[in-house]
């Protein structure tokens, strides 16, 4: 399925969805700054430790990054220490 025909919902209590194009995902992840984010439900941690484990050992550099708790909006804080300080993040939705 194309990513043009898809649609992106945001959960966080839209009355109307907004439209959001998907950005172009990136031919390499060499020399890019990585973020791995735990949203904190279960075993999400579990996850993200095997993936740095892979992305280390491919010599990638990797910021780990945590949300307090998976039930609320990620704090605007973080959100924008992991937008200024990573060109992709993997999100980890593991139960």
């Amino acid at each position: 399925m194309a990513l043009s025909s898809v649609v992106f919902l945001d959960p966080t209590d839209e009355t109307r969805p907004a439209a959001r194009a998907a950005i172009e995902r990136p031919r390499s992840l060499d020399g890019l700054r990585i973020g791995l984010l735990d949203i904190n439900k279960s075993r999400g941690d579990v996850f993200l430790d095997r993936l740095e484990e892979l992305l280390t050992g491919r010599g990638l550099a990797v910021t780990r990054y945590a949300k307090p708790t998976f039930t609320r909006p990620m704090p605007p804080d973080l959100r924008r220490e992991i937008t200024a300080q990573c060109d992709v993040v993997i999100e980890a939705l593991a139960d």
